[in-house]
């Protein structure tokens, strides 16, 4: 798509809501790749590749870097995330920054998913009235819409793309975080296990029935049932009732609850921030409140050009712009609770006490051994992977309470600190156990769309790529009624605040 008709697309008002910020040197850029390519030289097969990235992911170029606050407005970043400095290096071209959920959906936990105060509300091009579906709704629906080739987000437990994949993994020597993966990715990158369809012969999945499909709508039950009959008809063997074991006590019945998220079983009726909803030395939130506070303020300690340096800074801010940022509950419409996770995170102060490293443990040991890696293995067989629906937000809450954390590596626990790059690496649990989504069909009352999700234990990357190109490779060439749709952008002149939770 040339720059100029690209530009007309993104401009468009009915579709723009997925681009907060565009690159001003993109057409230089992009001159510059084409030129590069005419003589002869081609970086790779992501040269001139359009993309976007969210926008707490760092840019030092002439964009900003907010979250979606205007408190960051101004501010200066010390470097390119470590992501965005190897794909431009890999020529991959950056078109612009990302609409989100402000601070990636850390500061409220009553809110309308996809907003930010300086981006505004993000839209999902299938339906503009509903939940476009999480913190990086802006990276999705820009990839969706059609409007660049893909995008990148945080926390996107679920999403993946495999050449991008092999550009952005490895080390970053600035990301403490990332020194985990070291001796456990794969010589030659992830594109090597690519496969076809005949692959699936070899393959055994299992169906975690009670612990997620149970909670689907019976229509995506129904949709999903006929793509994997087809998986089962090119020779694969799937086994029903794979369940984690404890799903009971770690699998909430009522979505994705991004405050508490853990041992619902013992919760009484309202929201406190894992106090007496739940027992706090097994609530997830209980050591991301934690890591929030410190990790936001290593990051705010290297920008330029700001005075905010704190969480407390943040709050503030918010305080003293209502109306923009609704510091207080009810007072903007986007924010009904106001900055509550925020200030739940606020009374931990950063400290690391004895409960914060219960809950950690029981979330990792209950998702892990006692969770993925049980059902993984099936009467002492293991499988390739569990098929679960994404749609059922706790598929991917599971696994990315399930990875690995910050505290297990030693060398970060002797530094006590991590320079954080991207602005919202605040979630060190989420690294380690991968899943990876295939479109499938869309909702027939809402248009949305729903995949089919594999998911794995931890650092199986490699087999999920296998696995899922296999499906992928049977979708497109069997003509499959099951697969990606294009958007219908149903509601297209609507602008409500709060999005529908549909």
């Amino acid at each position: 798509m040339a720059g100029n008709e690209w530009l007309r697309k993104v401009t468009d008002p009915g579709k723009r809501s997925a681009i907060l910020e565009l690159n001003p040197d993109f057409l230089e850029i992009a001159s510059t790749l084409d030129a590069e390519r005419e003589a002869g030289r081609t970086r790779g097969p992501l040269h001139g590749i359009p993309f976007i990235v969210k926008d707490n992911i760092a840019t030092k170029d002439r964009m900003e870097t907010t979250a979606g606050s205007w408190a960051l407005l101004g501010s200066i970043v010390p470097r390119d995330a470590h992501v965005v400095a190897k794909l431009r290096q890999a020529g991959a071209l950056l078109l612009g920054k990302a609409t989100l959920s402000e601070w990636a959906d850390m500061r409220s936990s009553n809110y309308s998913e996809g907003y930010s105060g300086r981006g505004g509300q993000a839209r999902s091009p299938y339906n503009l009235t509903v939940n476009p579906g999480g913190s990086s709704s802006g990276s999705a629906g820009a990839v969706a819409g059609n409007m660049c080739m893909f995008a990148l987000g945080t926390e996107t437990d679920g999403s993946d793309a495999v050449y991008v994949l092999d550009t952005i993994y490895g080390v970053d020597l600035h990301d403490n975080y990332t020194i985990a993966q070291e001796g456990k990715t794969p010589l030659g990158g992830y594109s090597q296990f690519l496969t076809t369809s005949d692959e699936l012969a070899n393959a055994t999945f299992g169906l975690p029935w009670q612990s997620f499909w149970a909670l689907a709508s019976e229509e995506q039950q129904a949709s999903l049932i006929g793509l994997i009959r087809l998986i089962e008809s090119a020779g694969a063997t799937v086994i029903n009732g794979t369940e984690l074991p404890n799903y009971q006590t770690i699998v909430s019945p009522d979505g994705w609850n991004c405050i508490e998220r853990c041992a619902f079983a013992h919760h009484i009726h309202g929201r406190d921030f894992g106090t007496t909803r739940g027992y706090p030395n097994e609530s997830e939130f209980t050591y991301v409140k934690v890591d929030f506070y410190n990790n936001i303020k290593t990051y705010l300690a290297e920008l330029q050009n700001t005075e905010v340096k704190s969480l407390e800074d943040i709050v503030q801010y918010n305080y003293d712009n209502d109306g923009t940022e609704g510091g207080t509950p009810n007072v903007q419409p986007a924010f009904a609770s106001g900055q509550d996770s925020f200030l739940a995170s606020l009374t931990t102060k950063g400290i690391m006490n004895s409960t914060y490293y219960e809950a950690l443990s029981f979330c990792q040991r209950s998702t892990r051994e006692g969770g993925i890696d049980a059902a993984l293995r099936h009467n002492g067989k293991q499988l390739s992977a569990l098929l679960v629906p994404p749609d059922v937000a706790q598929t991917y809450q599971i696994a990315a309470q399930a990875g690995t954390s910050l505290q297990e590596n030693q060398v970060a626990l002797a530094l006590k600190t991590a320079a954080v790059i991207r602005l919202m690496q605040t979630l060190p649990h989420s690294l380690g156990y991968p899943m990876i989504t295939l479109p499938a069909s869309v909702n027939s009352s809402t248009g949305m769309p729903f995949g089919l999700a594999l998911m794995n234990t931890a650092w199986s990357e490699a087999e999920l790529v296998k696995w899922a190109s296999a499906i992928e490779d049977l979708q497109l060439k069997g003509n499959s009624r099951y697969g990606r749709s294009s958007p219908k952008w149903y509601g297209y002149k609507q602008r409500n605040i709060p999005v529908l939770n549909i």
